[in-house]
């Protein structure tokens, strides 16, 4: 790895641990920065899910006061992230990445079109989330593993998708839900790169330096996150995953 590498990388992961803690799209900044920088797409992903754990936990912890009171909800959620990171990298180390190539995009763009019309579903809702369990229920808990599936396989996007889900099953403030998908989606690369670890070949340079920049990363993207209105905090996580689906379809 070269210093003009090594910067690069650095930048790249003070980016994506911005991004991931207000949006989530983060690893189309690192990974294709990887890329380029001379690693096999593998051990880039591998690397990349590793090198971005520590900036979730960062960002995480930027939000820990949004946090607050929602403990039985994410205990519930995690079982369901934990479970679906696994699955997600096991599938990563076992079939080829075309299997997911065609429907990642789809469900990104979908996400974005729930998330925009949100307020709207959750006015309908409004009577049935009222009566219904604080934690969304079954249909939350089996989308949640269906999203770490994804997010254990390459998870671009991944924390757009689990935003649009948990303000569609949840009748919360969009700035809480926000903190409880910075957890869950921390989970889910944190269960993954566990099994990366023992299991596929880790560029642990690459994966240290990308650590420190989501570090303060997450820490910016809090600081950000936290201050924005609402409906700016909507729009923001529908364009950028309108950009990244499209992003992904052109490649």
């Amino acid at each position: 790895m070269t210093p003009l590498s090594g910067g690069a990388i650095l930048l790249a992961g003070l980016a994506a641990g911005t991004i991931n803690t207000i949006v989530g799209s983060g690893s189309l900044v690192t990974f294709p920065t990887l890329l380029a920088a001379g690693y096999a797409p593998i051990t880039a992903n591998v690397s990349n899910t590793l090198g971005l754990v520590p900036g979730s936990l960062s960002g995480a912890f930027g939000y820990r006061r949004e946090l607050e009171g929602q403990r039985e909800r994410v205990t519930r959620l995690a079982l369901a992230s934990i479970a679906g990171g696994v699955t997600g990298a096991i599938l990563l180390l076992t079939l080829p990445s075309s299997v997911f190539e065609g429907v990642v995009p789809i469900l990104i763009l979908v996400a974005c079109f729930l998330m925009a019309v949100q307020p709207r579903l959750s006015r309908r809702l409004a009577t049935r989330q009222a009566a219904g369990p604080p934690h969304g229920g079954a249909g939350l808990f089996a989308t949640v593993y269906l999203t770490g599936i994804y997010g254990g396989y390459f998870g671009a996007a991944q924390g757009v998708i689990l935003i649009s889900l948990l303000a569609i099953f949840l009748p919360d403030d969009l700035q809480r839900l926000n903190a409880a998908k910075n957890v869950l989606a921390g989970l889910v690369n944190g269960v993954a790169a566990a099994i990366f670890i023992f299991f596929a070949h880790v560029a642990w340079g690459a994966a240290a330096i990308l650590a420190v920049g989501a570090v303060a990363g997450g820490q910016v993207g809090a600081r950000v996150g936290r201050r924005m209105p609402p409906q700016v905090m909507r729009a923001v996580i529908v364009v950028v995953g309108v950009i990244v689906a499209v992003k992904l379809l052109a490649d």
